[in-house]
């Protein structure tokens, strides 16, 4: 019997979930546990697979297309079966019952049972290919010579082109161009109402397309520059990571009190401990500073439990292991991938296992299990020439800390000035949990263990 088939929860976090590539088309048989699509979540993009064989018989969310856990994404059953009764159902409850635009921008659709009652109708936020490029002046008649108006990337058929310059574009495409430079003016959509696919992008592509954009900059006869009005600007949804780092870290820096230590760290015999290390290390197996920073972490935590816990309403949490997360940044915003038990694992171990989740951090390939958890988080600038700043507090962490870059300093030593490496860190603290001399307890614990980094061994 046809059925409906449902966004599923894919990660802790997910409430809603972007349809990123339909592995499967409308009419293809599927089998138990195959894959039908892929899924843009919070934190990475996820397979939905199938519970049981059947068919797809209608594709509801297209590629692109947001929607909300136990909303309808497609249709499912035999081969053949009468769905229009269910069409009907979806378009009453609010879902987009229209086809998606077109095979070439598709996405396989996922299998999945956890549904919640009903949601109300879609809105703005769940369209996210309704991506508008406009002109702010319009009232200002531009130069003969200027370029047309930028694209309006909608689904919507009424908003086809009309001879105004604008353009009809999927978001994966509108992606695709700008990562590989390509003009969207010089691309000819073979989607519905000529809209331009991810098919339209990659055949570019292989046609030599990155120097589109360029051609079509040399087509244009040069003019001086003349600025009227307010500058032009493009309105685009934010990505599932860009809205859950807004959502939890509003929730960190409001109701949780925090306060913030700071401390300076000679690094020199750090610098010159990981130099002898990587001397007997492979290429690809060198440590570096970060990982150094993660043991020494890792090993304090062990010897201050008050800042290895958490707040939980009325109880507190003290962690018996240090799960440390390193802050990784990808191009739609931040991830910390988690290292469990750092305090258990040498510094080989832990550069290999941080080398590899920022790898799948950056492919979107982490697991749910990867990046939650965390007890204590780090976040390293120091490489971006960064000296100091204070990262927020991931909850339900009690701390996190701030790591700069090791700068040659003048300081005092036995009476003499003399140039030494120093690290600025900087400590942010949920008050509720790590009172200040509980906190620089544990920067004075993890100095020394940077300064002498044979004190991580006791």
């Amino acid at each position: 019997m046809a059925e409906k088939f449902l966004m599923p929860k894919l990660s802790p976090t997910m409430e809603e979930g972007q349809i990123a590539r339909w592995v499967k088309n409308e009419g293809d048989a599927f089998e138990a546990n195959e894959t039908l699509a892929e899924v843009d979540t919070d934190k990475a993009t996820m397979e939905m697979t199938a519970l049981q064989g059947g068919t797809l018989l209608k594709i509801i969310k297209g590629e692109g297309e947001t929607a909300a856990l136990g909303e309808a994404i497609a249709i499912i059953g035999k081969a053949g079966e009468d769905i229009a009764a269910l069409l009907s159902e979806i378009g009453t409850n609010g879902n987009k019952s229209e086809p998606p635009a077109s095979e070439g921008d598709k996405a396989p659709a996922d299998s999945s049972t956890e549904a919640k009652t009903e949601h109300p109708p879609a809105t703005t936020i769940e369209k996210p290919e309704e991506l508008e490029l406009k002109k702010t002046s319009e009232e200002t008649p531009a130069p003969k010579s200027a370029p047309p108006a930028e694209a309006r990337v909608s689904t919507d058929p009424a908003d086809a082109p009309k001879g105004d310059g604008r353009l009809i574009v999927s978001p994966i495409a509108a992606r695709m161009a700008a990562d590989n430079g390509i003009d969207l003016r010089s691309i000819t959509g073979s989607g519905p109402n000529g809209r331009i696919i991810k098919r339209d992008i990659e055949e570019a592509l292989a046609s030599g397309g990155k120097g589109a954009k360029a051609a079509g900059r040399e087509a244009r006869p040069f003019t001086p520059s003349t600025i009227v009005g307010a500058s032009p600007f493009r309105d685009e949804p934010a990505s599932k990571i860009r809205q859950i780092i807004a959502s939890r870290l509003t929730e960190s820096i409001g109701p949780i009190p925090t306060f913030y230590l700071t401390v300076e760290i000679e690094m020199d015999n750090a610098l010159a401990t990981r130099k002898q290390i990587n001397a007997n290390l492979d290429e690809d197996a060198k440590i570096s500073v970060n990982d150094l920073i993660v043991k020494a972490a890792a090993m304090a935590l062990m010897k201050h439990e008050w800042v290895n816990a958490s707040y939980q309403d009325k109880t507190v949490r003290f962690y018996e292991q240090a799960d440390i997360g390193v802050a990784v940044a990808i191009d739609e915003g931040l991830i910390t991938p988690v290292v469990r038990g750092a305090n258990l694992k040498g510094l080989a171990e832990i550069s290999a296992e941080i080398k590899d989740l920022a790898a799948k951090a950056k492919s979107r390939k982490l697991q749910p299990e990867q990046y939650t958890g965390a007890t204590f988080s780090i976040s390293n600038l120091g490489m971006m020439g960064i000296k100091e700043f204070t990262a927020i507090i991931n909850p339900p962490e009690a701390a996190i800390i701030a790591i700069g870059g090791a700068n040659p300093t003048p300081v005092a030593h036995n009476g003499e000035i003399v140039v030494r490496s120093i690290m600025n860190v900087t400590m942010s603290c949920d008050h509720r949990v790590v009172d200040g001399a509980t906190g620089a307890r544990f920067l004075q614990t993890f100095k020394q263990m940077i300064e002498t980094p044979a004190m991580m061994l006791l």
